[in-house]
């Protein structure tokens, strides 16, 4: 059987990553932000299910709380996973009052355990993004900064002309830019001043 979670691709390639973005649906506005990376919920999904049998919308809940109530995914994302890992022979659905309750296969249990320093990753990278959606890792005066500027732009909304589209682009491009390259580091001479 092929293992499907271990082919991860490195996205990073070098670029400061603010001249070209992903496009549409990894944006604010249409499907929010990736949670996961490739594989990742696969992997916890089977994991959940191994600790105790269960159905799709537990499933949901259950990330929903790992999060905070800050990520909830939908069931357009999650029961596909699901199917996915039945098709696979991971886990057996069974269907219980009209509800399929999963529950994980020797496959899957062994899979599992091939992947358990992967699996922590993937915990490791829920308690990242679980800060960065609810602003923890952020001081309040940059979190209401970045407030600030959603509701100016939200405030600009339909009135996009050419020029304005270029100053603004060039505005964000660049205050990005100087917030990744960091503070500018004054010579000793002027800071004794």
């Amino acid at each position: 059987m092929r293992d499907h979670h271990s082919q991860h691709r490195d996205h990073n390639d070098g670029r400061d990553g603010f001249e070209k973005r992903p496009g549409p649906g990894r944006e604010r506005g249409s499907r929010g932000p990736r949670v996961f990376a490739p594989g990742d919920l696969k992997l916890l999904l089977l994991a959940l299910i191994a600790e105790q049998p269960c159905h799709g919308y537990d499933l949901i809940r259950q990330i929903e709380s790992m999060f905070d109530g800050a990520y909830s995914p939908s069931p357009g994302v999650i029961y596909p996973t699901l199917t996915f890992l039945e098709e696979s022979e991971m886990i057996l659905g069974d269907a219980e009052g009209g509800k399929k309750r999963y529950i994980i296969t020797d496959a899957g249990r062994l899979s599992l355990s091939d992947q358990a320093i992967a699996l922590d990753g993937v915990r490791m990278r829920i308690e990242v993004s679980k800060r960065s959606l609810r602003g923890h890792d952020r001081p309040a005066e940059i979190h209401e900064a970045v407030h600030n500027l959603r509701h100016a732009l939200q405030m600009h909304h339909g009135r996009w002309s050419p020029e304005e589209i270029l100053r603004v682009r060039d505005l964000l491009n660049n205050t990005a830019k100087a917030i990744v390259d960091g503070p500018v580091v004054q010579p000793a001479q002027e800071q004794a001043e």
